[in-house]
């Protein structure tokens, strides 16, 4: 059985292996195992807080086989961003020219360096092993930040926001980068992808353009993936519309991978997902979902079949195990449609 949980001080040595089998251009886990290691001790520590505001805390989530007892993936919520570190994008916005004289009339797009998401709550660091591949995984993954976000809801802003990694090509390199970004930062992608990860941010604001960049002036191979994402993020990207997000021209700074957002409250995930009362049955026929413990330090999901009687779900014995659930204890399901 495959569950998501929260993620403690042990996970490191998964962790570590997981960032290398990403790659890079994984922004989020582009860093070396003391920050892991670092994130994985403030996340323990965030899920343990008692939760009454909004705060800076990032919370880990960690993929695992309970068959076999290994992490298989991971993902991380991320309650607060842009505020004590800028968190930068590209805004493209579109020019109007006109001129009578010369009797022209057209658009021009630029781009903008911005910090338009300060306070928003940032969903990200999705990554599912090979291993873990082709079992529904990813999606149950992706599903449990937002159930995460409704089981503590006063932990996170109005407003979700998502970055895509873009494109990268097999050499490591980023067309975005080596023809936009990298006349300012004077640095290779990996590089500033890595001090993106591990720093505030500050040298984006230092070294980054402080005018508009038209895009009519880049070369193709720049301005063909804007917006784009890596050849492994269409299945991400899907998910993220299907819950409600959208792209509103905001792009990564380094490779120009899509940012796309949503309202907290319009997360399709958490619009349809309701607390329930479990308890043990044996389903042999009913619906299928995932299913999210509703306390929040030891936050767990899985996907189960389910018996529903109006507010009683019925899971199994094996499911009640796993999630360390007791007959008559709230949880949340979220019921899959069609």
């Amino acid at each position: 059985m495959l569950i998501v949980r929260a993620a403690k001080r042990s996970d490191q040595d998964a962790m570590v292996r997981l960032a290398a089998e990403a790659g890079t251009g994984f922004t989020s886990l582009n860093v070396p195992p003391d920050v892991l290691a670092d994130r994985l001790e403030k996340s323990e520590k965030a899920f343990g807080s008692p939760g009454v505001e909004q705060t800076e805390n990032t919370y880990q989530l960690m993929l695992e086989d309970t068959d076999s007892g290994e992490i298989v993936g991971c993902s991380a919520v991320k309650a607060m961003v842009g505020v004590s570190k800028p968190y930068w994008d590209f805004k493209i916005i579109t020019l109007a020219q006109h001129s009578i004289e010369a009797k022209r009339r057209f658009d021009m797009d630029a781009m903008l360096l911005v910090n338009d998401f300060a306070g928003a709550t940032e969903v990200g660091t999705l990554f599912v092993s090979e291993k873990g591949r082709g079992t529904g995984a990813g999606r149950l993954v992706a599903q449990s930040r937002y159930l995460l976000i409704a089981a503590g809801a006063k932990r996170f802003g109005e407003r979700v926001l998502a970055e895509l990694r873009g494109v990268v090509e097999e050499d490591g390199s980023s067309p975005f980068f080596d023809y936009v970004s990298r006349p300012f930062f004077r640095m290779d992608f990996d590089d500033a992808d890595a001090l993106s990860a591990a720093t505030d941010n500050q040298f984006i604001l230092d070294l980054g353009p402080q005018h508009l960049i038209y895009m009519d002036l880049l070369p193709e191979a720049a301005r063909k993936v804007v917006g784009q994402t890596h050849k492994d993020g269409g299945g991400a990207l899907k998910l993220l519309e299907w819950e409600g997000f959208h792209y509103d021209r905001y792009i990564d700074v380094f490779d120009g991978g899509p940012l796309v957002s949503c309202w907290t409250e319009n997360i399709r995930t958490i619009r349809e997902s309701q607390l329930m009362t479990v308890r043990t049955a044996t389903p042999t026929a009913g619906c299928d979902g995932i299913l999210s413990t509703n306390r929040f330090d030891d936050f767990r999901t899985c996907q189960v079949q389910a018996v529903v009687d109006g507010d009683v779900l019925g899971v199994s014995a094996d499911v009640m195990r796993a999630m360390d659930l007791t007959d008559g204890e709230q949880a949340r399901f979220w019921r899959r449609q069609g």
